[in-house]
């Protein structure tokens, strides 16, 4: 059995390899346009059989990076990357503004790999585009259960944002500034352009978009590749301790592929000053095209 091993580590990023595949590369140090939001961000991620499932810096959004955190509308700023909307804005309602902020990394309290699991707690600050401390973050990585009969690894992603801004932040989305639809902010996966009309799963009784601004515990995202015989499915997991009931999912298949559980997605969140917001999610990366009833039952035999 090939241990996960981190490879490839420099001052901005480092790799976690396992069973012959590099997993997934962290950067921590964004060298991104200041348009772009520049944000520490994972990608790629590839399934143990290789298959890439993530997208950088596609030609459609500069400013997708793979996996990332992201807040699209913060009390006028934006961390996310590229044009604002605007219901006002004359045309589509996007447009550039200079309120493009930046996450900061400021250090890891804890990243170690003891050859089964990957964890790593970063300190991570949200600095608005005229230098403001508006967010302090402790971000916390784990990576584990990765088996090769299976083919199946997990990524849990966790996140506190403390409002260290002196007054409250208003957290929304393009949906609460007027476009439906499109709640996306959060983390965010945008996936490679081979995984577009991919097929979406939910632990309801909803398939594709009809998932678009539900709230339900669990969505899976599935998808062929182009060129190989292959297949890949993620299982976007949240944590029943979170507060409240779970997030809406911003989904799309088209005309590329992206999944987001929002906590803003029909209605602003009001992060009064001090107080801290935590949510935890988990990945599962597998190989294959899976159905609703074996995503059950893995995440059944796989409890939080």
């Amino acid at each position: 059995m090939s241990p996960l091993t981190l490879t490839g580590s420099d001052d901005s990023s480092f790799s976690l390899t396992g069973y012959g595949v590099e997993l997934l590369r962290y950067t921590f140090r964004s060298a991104a346009a200041a348009s772009e939001c520049p944000a520490p961000y994972l990608h790629p991620l590839r399934t143990l059989g290789g298959q890439v499932v993530t997208a950088h810096r596609p030609h459609d959004h500069r400013w997708h990076k793979g996996l990332a955190m992201t807040l699209s509308h913060v009390s006028g700023e934006n961390f996310w990357g590229g044009p604002t909307f605007d219901a006002s804005a004359p045309g589509h309602g996007y447009v550039q503004l200079d309120n493009v902020g930046r996450l900061r990394h400021e250090r890891f309290d804890v990243l170690e790999c003891d050859g089964r699991e990957l964890r790593f707690a970063e300190r991570v600050t949200w600095v608005t585009t005229h230098g403001e401390e508006w967010i302090a973050e402790l971000r916390t990585v784990r990576v584990h259960d990765v088996d090769p009969d299976t083919r199946t690894w997990v990524l849990e992603f966790g996140t506190a944002l403390t409002n260290v801004r002196g007054r409250d932040l208003d957290i929304g989305s393009p949906t609460t500034a007027g476009r439906p639809n499109a709640g996306y902010t959060g983390l965010f996966w945008r996936g490679p352009r081979d995984m577009t009309h991919g097929t979406v799963l939910t632990d309801e009784d909803l398939a594709g978009e009809e998932a678009m601004g539900r709230a339900t515990s669990w969505l899976a995202y599935r998808s062929p590749h182009d060129e190989v015989d292959a297949a890949s499915t993620l299982i976007f997991d949240q944590d029943p301790a979170n507060a409240g009931k779970p997030d809406h999912w911003f989904v799309r298949s088209e005309p590329f592929p992206a999944v987001a559980p929002s906590f803003a997605f029909h209605e602003e969140l009001i992060l009064p000053a001090g107080e801290t917001l935590r949510r935890r999610y988990r990945i599962v990366v597998a190989d294959g095209l899976w159905e609703r009833d074996a995503v059950n039952e893995y995440l059944g035999e796989h409890p939080w």
